[in-house]
């Protein structure tokens, strides 16, 4: 079924984009994500070091549920966890950023 586009429904869909995108941090993680680059909890802490711990956690688990970015945690110890942009997140990013 195809959407009916409307002032009303675009305004919506901006508004849900925006809300996705809320943080101070977020737009700088998917940054770090684009081309297809997967990246390590720690690379996140080098490459965004005035980002707290609790606060890239907490960015990641919010962009993780709004299915923007997907973790893979590998069983071996110590723990090793990668985050890249999910199919919807490449699609998102390409309309939200301009290239």
């Amino acid at each position: 079924m195809r959407k009916i586009y409307t002032p009303a429904t675009a305004a919506s869909d901006v508004e849900n984009v925006l809300k996705m995108l809320e943080g101070r941090w977020k737009l700088i993680i998917l940054f770090h994500l684009f081309d297809g680059k997967v990246q390590r909890y720690s690379d996140f802490e080098k490459l965004i070091p005035e980002i707290s711990q609790k606060m890239l956690a907490q960015q990641l688990r919010q962009l993780e549920a709004d299915g923007i970015v997907a973790r893979k945690v590998y069983p071996q110890v110590p723990p090793k966890v990668e985050y890249r942009l999910t199919e919807w997140g490449k699609r998102s990013a390409r309309r939200w950023m301009p290239c």
